[in-house]
């Protein structure tokens, strides 16, 4: 089983995370903000990861520490459960649509860290949640799991359907590239011989 259990402890934020990544979707979220609560059972269900995750963090501030530190313990439970990486697809791709929105996702899970994030979300906020922590999320998190993330919003005019979309493509492209691909079970996909 390829799993990993991320215990984080900050002055901001106390996190406990399980992840499976050849899981059933099941999950059991409770990050104190209920936007990204409903945001990560998304993510678990459509990339088929079981994911637990308990956060207690300075949400009376606001919700950037508690996102931000989420990002970064999903990442590296991303990179501790695929280990050295052999076998796996790599890359995978997604194209989603959400009602009105439309979002393009790709990921190299490559050993490198970058993120290039082209969302044009209209509203600062959705609910309480301010929507600028989606970046913030996700860069935590292509920065810890060392891998290429790229997320383009092709159409879209609804804060929420562009949010969810976003992280529904982003699991579907994660699923794929997480994948064993049986013709290459043990092999690094790499010419360099390791990720």
């Amino acid at each position: 089983m390829r799993t990993a259990e991320i215990i984080r402890t900050t002055a901001e934020t106390d996190i406990a995370l399980h992840l499976t990544l050849d899981g059933r979707g099941d999950s059991q979220i409770d990050t104190g903000c209920g936007f990204l609560d409903h945001m990560l059972t998304l993510f678990a269900r459509h990339g088929r990861f079981d994911l637990t995750v308990a956060c207690k963090g300075d949400t009376h501030v606001d919700d950037h520490h508690t996102a931000e530190d989420i990002g970064i313990a999903l990442g590296q439970a991303f990179d501790r459960a695929l280990g050295d990486k052999r076998g796996i697809n790599r890359y995978g791709s997604q194209i989603l649509p959400m009602d009105e929105s439309l979002i393009l996702s790709a990921v190299d899970l490559s050993g490198r860290s970058f993120l290039s994030y082209a969302l044009e979300i209209p509203t600062q906020k959705v609910g309480t949640f301010d929507t600028e922590l989606v970046e913030e999320f996700f860069l935590a998190f292509a920065r810890e799991a060392r891998c290429n993330l790229h997320i383009q919003q092709l159409a879209g005019k609804n804060s929420h359907h562009i949010i969810e979309g976003t992280f529904k493509s982003v699991a579907r492209s994660l699923r794929q590239a997480v994948a064993i691909d049986p013709a290459f079970a043990n092999e690094i996909p790499s010419t360099k011989g390791v990720l």
